[in-house]
């Protein structure tokens, strides 16, 4: 299927690696013009040379720190004046963070909220004049179904991700009459850079405890019985991205083997019901 990305303009932050890089490399596929955004520049690199090796499409990493909205600003700038145009806007920074209420510090706190909330409130908010211009511009936040339905000891994460679900339904109603969607995917477990560091520390302790051994230890909680693929979600963003998800927006969608226990955030759960109410005139 053509997504019909050719010559639209992208920007990613955390796009060095895992979910970040697996997007660009999708939109690259389909002819778009990626800017690869996160805060180690070698990584940037490596990252921006396995992409245009592959699709031979303009690429480029800058360094950003997106809990830094000077280094937001300049981002958005540097773009600009390279491409003349943003068109795509993908909030992917951010790692998981969590502990119970009795051991989370404010820093621990701050540190998450500054990461995954104030970065997503900067890149919107300078790329938005842009975004404005476009004429199918797109917004897409990256969240987890712990927004959703947070479990035991998933703080400050699961609050973190609840507002970027939040985020996610406000701006697609403030921002549709300039024909601008916003969606967010809810990550579930995907092989990550995060996931293998942790079998790393677990591989010092334990030698023949395999890559692989962790992989399926992770899946036994999963329904489709494995750990996601950065790809899977990376293509998933990719249409999202594209005309063809034209009627999406203020939605999100899980990527997560069918591991969450819901399926959308209560709010539309509240809408549903009583849209049923309404038609049936009586309660369900």
């Amino acid at each position: 299927m053509k997504l019909e990305l050719e010559g639209k303009v992208a920007i990613i932050t955390g796009g060095s690696d895992g979910i970040g890089k697996a997007a660009a490399m999708s939109m690259s596929q389909e002819g778009a013009h990626v800017a690869l955004a996160a805060r180690d520049q070698s990584r940037l690199d490596k990252a921006v040379a396995d992409i245009s090796d592959q699709t031979h499409n303009p690429v480029v990493g800058i360094s950003t720190d997106v809990r830094d909205e000077d280094s937001v600003r300049a981002l958005i700038s540097t773009v600009i004046a390279q491409w003349g145009r943003i068109d795509i806007l993908v909030n992917n920074a951010g790692t998981s963070s969590t502990s119970r209420l009795e051991d989370m510090s404010n820093e621990k706190l701050t540190a998450d909220i500054e990461l995954k909330v104030y970065g997503a409130i900067y890149g919107t908010r300078h790329a938005l004049p842009y975004l404005k211009k476009s004429d199918s511009a797109v917004i897409i936040n990256t969240t987890t179904p712990g927004g959703k339905a947070p479990a035991a000891g998933t703080q400050p994460t699961a609050l973190s991700r609840a507002a970027g679900i939040s985020l996610t339904k406000t701006w697609s109603k403030e921002l549709a009459e300039f024909n601008i969607r916003v969606n967010t995917i809810c990550i579930g477990l995907i092989k990550s850079g995060q996931h293998r560091a942790s079998w790393a520390r677990m591989h010092e302790v334990k030698p023949d405890y395999t890559l692989d051994d962790h992989w399926q230890k992770m899946s036994h909680v999963v329904p489709l019985g494995r750990v996601g693929e950065a790809e899977e979600a990376g293509d998933v963003i990719c249409f999202l991205a594209s005309p063809k998800a034209s009627y999406i927006t203020g939605t999100s969608v899980n990527i997560d083997g069918g591991l969450s226990p819901v399926v959308c955030p209560q709010e539309q759960v509240s809408c549903l019901f009583r849209l049923a109410i309404s038609a049936t005139g009586r309660c369900l």
